[in-house]
């Protein structure tokens, strides 16, 4: 579906100075699908804190750069394992991001409900591994796509390989329909090993400035 815009958001954020040394820019707001919208078109995601809404801008910016995924040769098998679907089973796929025996786990309730709101307004997206073997959901990840800008969230596995299946399947839907942009917030080991890299605060909101002036990739619109 074309996405559908809100109403703006009566709250307004302040400026990303690239220069600043903190990573949190603004505790506070809502979580309502212009806020969130306002928040990533301003290099901005939202992540709660001792049990506050906190506004994030990593000085260190974890990206995928879409020709710089590494995918092994049994990556590649897997990939014949699974098959890859867009956005049939969003609340599934949120649900088990969120479940609360993952470690490091940070999805409530209050931010799954609103990136649920995002997906029936056209601009929060699930890339989805089904088991070929058993039919089931075995693994997928979700985020935000504006313009040429996707916004990974998050992503989750029931089967070995399943969330790297989908991640590779994103990014081939990404520079096939000319996305520019693929932010992971921020870069781990695990993340670092299949390309991710780290770019300053000042060229990701560079990036994020061409990303959003292309168009939504047909996969998403």
């Amino acid at each position: 579906m074309v996405p559908i815009e809100p109403a703006p958001t009566p709250w307004a954020f302040p400026g990303v100075d690239p220069d600043a040394d903190t990573e949190i820019v603004g505790v506070g707001a809502d979580l309502a699908p212009a806020t969130l919208l306002s928040a990533y078109r301003q290099g901005l995601f939202p992540m709660p804190v001792e049990g506050r809404l906190a506004w994030w801008s990593p000085l260190a910016r974890g990206v995928l750069p879409l020709d710089g995924l590494r995918v092994s040769r049994s990556l590649r098998k897997s990939c014949r394992r699974f098959e890859i679907r867009i956005d049939t089973a969003f609340d599934e796929v949120i649900a088990a991001c969120a479940d609360s025996s993952r470690e490091h786990g940070w999805i409530d309730d209050d931010i799954a409900v609103a990136y649920r709101r995002l997906h029936r307004l056209g601009w929060a997206h699930s890339v989805e591994a089904w088991s070929l073997s058993t039919g089931k959901l075995a693994g997928g990840l979700y985020g935000v796509a504006i313009g040429g800008l996707f916004a990974g969230e998050s992503m989750f596995y029931r089967e070995t390989d399943a969330s790297k299946v989908a991640l590779v399947a994103l990014v081939d839907l990404l520079r096939s329909g000319g996305a520019t942009l693929l932010d992971v917030q921020w870069s781990t080991p695990h993340l670092a090993g299949l390309g991710v890299v780290e770019v300053s605060r000042r060229e990701y909101l560079r990036l994020l400035s061409e990303a959003l002036a292309r168009p939504l990739p047909p996969a998403f619109a």
